[in-house]
Order: structure tokens, then sequence, then C-alpha cells
């Protein structure tokens, strides 16, 4: 269990400080050790009020020319990957993942460190929404909309008020495929409500430390971590 309190209050102080990886985070550590398939419903019991929190608290920066394309898109590639994350076998999904952890945190990087803002693009939209759709419904990871989001808004508030807002949405068509596989299931979400005062405690601590500190850095020590967390895992599964 101790591992379970951990990866929670990593996972969201990461969410209440950058609006999003809180997933990539959470099922990397806990990857080590669990199957994928009771990893992504609890997280995503734990990760949906979040969405509610901050995309209520930054509503004055949502957009919906920006988010309600994006929503659709991700509902229609959710369907893909739920259907993968019930019938695929354990390892192969954590070599993926550990490969998608690598490939993701890579173009993140650069992206950072060029420091370029792309002009939204309706092929781009589509490619990365319907992507981000698979990779939600299979891990619940949302790190493709956080590297399109980042290039059409202007500052951290707008980021995490998008981001959370498309969240929102994913996460309660999600919940209801969940429900209807068995993929969530009681036992997980009693594991969900045991891990709640400690998803509170990480989100309140990453949203006041991101108003110290720079937004730039933290993006630059969150994607060097899950760089890192994708080559363990991978060398985890093949030793």
């Amino acid at each position: 269990m101790i591992y379970w309190i951990i990866a929670t209050i990593c996972a969201f102080y990461v969410k209440g400080l950058c609006g999003f990886a809180n997933t990539l985070v959470f099922t990397s550590i806990l990857s080590f050790g669990n199957a994928n398939i009771n990893i992504s419903p609890v997280e995503l019991v734990l990760g949906y009020p979040t969405n509610l929190i901050i995309t209520w608290k930054e509503r004055k920066s949502v957009d919906l020319k920006i988010c309600l394309p994006l929503s659709a898109m991700v509902l229609a590639g959710s369907l893909a990957g739920i259907h993968l994350l019930k019938n695929a076998d354990v390892s192969g999904i954590k070599l993926f993942f550990g490969a998608l952890l690598i490939l993701l945190g890579i173009e993140m990087l650069l992206r950072e460190l060029q420091n370029k803002k792309g002009r939204e693009s309706k092929v781009l939209l589509t490619i990365i929404g319907i992507a981000s759709g698979f990779l939600c419904g299979l891990y619940g990871v949302g790190a493709l909309l956080g590297a399109y989001i980042g290039r059409v808004t202007e500052d951290s508030k707008a980021f995490k008020a998008n981001i959370c807002f498309v969240f929102i949405i994913e996460n309660t068509f999600r919940i209801i495929l969940y429900t209807a596989y068995g993929i969530l299931t009681l036992s997980a979400l009693k594991s969900a409500l045991t891990l709640v005062p400690f998803m509170l405690a990480g989100l309140l601590a990453g949203m006041i430390s991101a108003r110290f500190i720079d937004d730039k850095l933290v993006k630059k020590i969150v994607i060097v971590m899950l760089i890192i967390s994708g080559a363990a895992l991978i060398m985890k599964v093949l030793a």
C-alpha cells in the first residue's frame, strides 16, 4: 500500500504543478509490480475530481475552440484503447508503455528547448486527438494532448484550463466504458477512495508550488523523470 500512497502523492503533486502528467508518474511508479488494468481505473477515479478542481479554478482561460474538437477526437480513439486494455498481454503493454514514455519525453523536451508555438492545424488536431484518445483509453495518458495544447495556448493557466477541460469529458466517457467492460470494479473504487486524502494533499501542494516555481524548470524536470522511468520500465520487463 505504501507504493500506492507514494505514487498518489507524487502524481497529483505534478498534476497541481503542471496540469497533466499525473497518469504517467502514477503508472511509472506502480507498473513495476502491478498490471496496468489494475492501475488505470484507480488513477481514473482519483484524477477525475482534480480535473474539475483545476478547470473551475482556471475557468476564465477555457477556450472551447480548442477543447471541443479535441474532446471529440479523444472520445473516438478511446474505444480502441479501452478494448486493448481489456484484452492485451501485460508484458507487451509494459514494453509499449516504456517506449511511449521515452518518445513522448523526448518530443516534449525538444519542444520545450525550442520554445516555439505552432499554428493550429486541423490535420494535426485530428491525428493527435485520435492518438490521444487511444492512449487515454489504454493508459489514461494525456501527454499527446499536452504536446498540442502547449502549442496553442499562451500561458500555464490557459494550458491547465484547456487540458483539464478535455480530461473531464474523456474521464466521464472512460468511467462509463470502464464500468461496462468490468474494468472499474468495486475493489478499484474502494482503493481509490482510500487514496483520496493523499491525492488532495499532493494536488494542493502542487498548486501552491506552482505559484513560486518557474514553469519551464518544472516541465524540464518532469520530462527527464518520465524518460528515465520509461527506460527503467523497459529494462525491468526485459531482465
